[in-house]
């Protein structure tokens, strides 16, 4: 389970430092490759959402392993069998899958206004501080809080919710994923500041959410992120007023 798994992630970040270095991979269609280097801003809906999922996958999927173990160890007391901790990462990616697309129209959209540059970049300084006050402010609302508490204890959601059989464990991946995705769409959403390619961006961002889930490390991290995006808002707002 967890060689598949991390098999995945690894795929993900290997697709993600060819696209940024725009190093075609063995297989793929020198258009297609160029198109996803590029952001795909022209190229069709499919091959935007495309470089979207592997972001994704690349991004999100490390921070579901506390809960996976969690899972897991369950199942090794003999509460659930490992064919339903696949249901239940199944579950967790379809949400990714539905996150994946939103973040497609998202930037299709905002590259139609000319806000963004081909590699998904805000070129507005105005958008660059909204973004960055949206992710500031929603770190100190109840909605995050919640979405936190939930992925911060997996076990505790576990027992609140348990019951065996594939399509309770699908279901737990969904709401888990759902959780997520309220936890972290925020911070994913600075992908249009750093560009949707840029590997430290996404980088930081992962480790970031990754530390933010941990209970012992995580609770000492958000107030204090979201003063830092506030601030970061607060001078690009400045720079727009004097540029």
């Amino acid at each position: 389970m967890w060689v598949s798994f991390f098999g995945v992630v690894l795929i993900a970040w290997s697709a993600l430092f060819a696209m940024a270095v725009t190093s075609p991979l063995a297989g793929v269609p020198s258009d297609l490759w160029s198109a996803l280097c590029g952001g795909a801003i022209d190229a069709g809906l499919g091959t935007l959402f495309a470089m979207w999922l592997i972001m994704s996958a690349a991004m999100m999927m490390p921070t579901f392993v506390p809960t996976l173990r969690v899972f897991l160890d369950l199942g090794h007391a003999g509460a659930a069998r490992p064919v339903e901790a696949l249901a239940l990462v199944l579950g967790y990616v379809a949400i990714w899958v539905a996150g994946s697309l939103l973040g497609t129209v998202a930037q299709r959209f905002l590259a139609g206004l000319n806000l963004v540059a081909a590699d998904g970049s805000s070129l507005s300084l105005w958008l660059t501080a909204a973004l960055l006050l949206g992710a500031g402010l929603y770190q100190f609302t109840s909605a995050k809080a919640a979405c936190l508490a939930k992925c911060r204890m997996p076990l505790t959601y576990f027992l609140e919710n348990w019951s065996p059989g594939l399509r309770r464990s699908l279901r737990m991946g969904l709401h888990l994923g759902a959780y997520c995705l309220g936890c972290c769409w925020a911070l994913m959403a600075l992908a249009f500041v750093g560009g949707t390619m840029n590997l430290i961006w996404m980088g930081a961002a992962t480790l970031f959410m990754v530390l933010e889930k941990l209970p012992e490390i995580g609770k000492p991290l958000t107030l204090p992120a979201g003063v830092l995006l506030l601030a970061s808002s607060g001078l690009v707002t400045v720079m727009a007023l004097t540029s």
